[in-house]
């Protein structure tokens, strides 16, 4: 898959350096990124496969827990186009303030 919007990933941990448990979810991150980089997701099936906890949303949207679902990421993901684009990255209190299926 190609991968757009790290930059909003980027920002989160950049506005959270230091703080404990940045590490390891940054270590988290890395290897999700590698595995959805190196996916060829046809169906939202094929993401569950993949990632059984993520969870399926309307309109191609898949929210993925990220460090043992302390972050969330929120993807929308063009299966045909093989096109995987970044449209949220927060801690779970983030995630809570936010519509999954808008943002």
């Amino acid at each position: 898959m190609l991968v757009i919007g790290t930059d909003t990933v980027e920002r989160y941990f950049a506005s959270r350096s230091g703080h404990r448990g940045v590490k390891a979810a940054r270590a988290q991150y890395d290897a999700w990124l590698a595995i959805a980089e190196a996916a060829d997701w046809k169906t939202p099936q094929d993401v569950k496969a993949s990632h059984p906890k993520a969870s399926i949303l309307k309109g191609g949207r898949v929210v993925f827990n990220i460090k043992a679902n302390d972050d969330r990421l929120i993807a929308l993901v063009q299966y045909r186009d093989g096109v995987l684009m970044i449209r949220f990255f927060g801690s779970h209190e983030d995630y809570d303030e936010i519509d999954a299926e808008t943002v």
